[in-house]
């Protein structure tokens, strides 16, 4: 018969036995197996602010105005934008378009778009003064930076991102704006806008007139646009190094072609036509696949790619991002076939 304390160290080397076991399990489900990397999906791109809806204001035709406030809240340069998690979960960017220097608040506008994706409605008509809104940001793909002189172009809610940024430069700056929109009654801030003087600020109604507007402009000037896709991509044409403020995805191209889509982790194979996505296709088979915006902006269906060339469609990722990863809702292969850490 076992001693007593024979029976009692078996005893407790079995139980510290299969609380290891249980550790190891934990780091790695499929042990002995190695730990396979954890998915990049969803993981939070910037720490999430919940702020409350300190005025809303009507701005012009059809734009609204949001003051979020907050303390301390982190700083931001021109150009920058914040994601709003609206209360349907829906996220839409923003750019910020207050006081860089007060960090007790953040401001925001918003134009109601009839036939959009519901989000400016929502804004419209739901937010209202005493909401709260998680906040994700600010982040800026648009930065103002140095140069002997500028050239701005702004089509209606897309004066936003550049209001700061007149703001922000010196008083003997060489800079001059073409501002267009629909009717002066829906342009927002046209009134601070026309104080910056008529020799530096020009103000149109319809379809600016380019050729016209956007003569002599200075040697070595840094030309920045943001508004309506059709605008955007007539100053891009005049001007191939115009720097762009998007916030709705480039959308598919009649080149787009169908491609083989390997999901390595859920060993499925499946094929992406050339009229839809790959989020859409992944979801099919994959139905908990987190997404959130649809339009290459929140990151939240970043997924790792482990083979294959990926044309990047995003407004977000990095160039070291894009190396080994990419956002499914808007970005497709370039080569006949992709893999998925999926």
């Amino acid at each position: 018969m076992p001693k007593p304390l024979t029976v009692v160290a078996l005893a407790g080397a079995a139980l510290l036995t299969r609380r290891a076991l249980r550790r190891r399990v934990r780091v790695s489900p499929l042990w002995p197996l190695p730990a396979l990397d954890p998915p990049t999906s969803g993981r939070p791109r910037s720490r999430a602010l919940r702020l409350r809806v300190a005025a809303k204001e009507t701005v012009a035709d059809g734009v609204v105005e949001l003051r979020l406030e907050g303390r301390d809240l982190p700083g931001w340069e021109p150009g920058a934008h914040l994601d709003l998690v609206l209360p349907s979960g829906l996220v839409r960017q923003y750019s910020l378009c207050g006081d860089p220097a007060d960090r007790s608040s953040y401001t925001v506008a918003t134009r109601l778009v009839e036939d959009g994706r519901g989000g400016s409605r929502e804004v419209h008509e739901q937010v209202g003064v005493g909401t709260e809104l998680e906040v994700r940001g600010p982040r800026n793909r648009f930065p103002l930076v140095a140069a002997p002189a500028y050239v701005f172009v702004a089509g209606g809610i897309g004066i936003t991102p550049v209001l700061p940024m007149l703001r922000a430069l010196p008083e003997d700056a060489d800079w001059r704006l073409l501002y267009a929109g629909r009717t002066r009654e829906s342009m927002p801030f046209l009134a601070e806008i026309e104080e910056f003087g008529a020799d530096r600020v020009r103000v149109v109604t319809g379809l600016p007139d380019l050729d016209g507007e956007l003569t002599d402009v200075p040697e070595g000037a840094l030309v920045y646009c943001c508004g309506p896709q059709g605008l955007m991509a007539a100053v891009e044409e005049r001007f191939p190094q115009v720097r762009l403020e998007r916030f709705a995805p480039q959308g598919a191209s009649d080149g787009d072609t169908a491609f083989e889509l390997e999901l390595r982790r859920s060993g499925r194979t499946l094929t992406v036509p050339a009229d839809s996505t790959v989020l859409a296709a992944v979801r099919a088979e994959l139905p908990n696949t987190l997404y959130s915006c649809e339009q290459g902006f929140c990151g939240t269906c970043q997924q790792r790619v482990l083979e294959g060339e990926v044309e990047h469609r995003d407004e977000l990722l990095t160039d070291a991002e894009r190396a080994d990863s990419m956002l499914i809702c808007v970005s497709r292969a370039r080569s006949v076939r992709l893999v998925l850490d999926l």
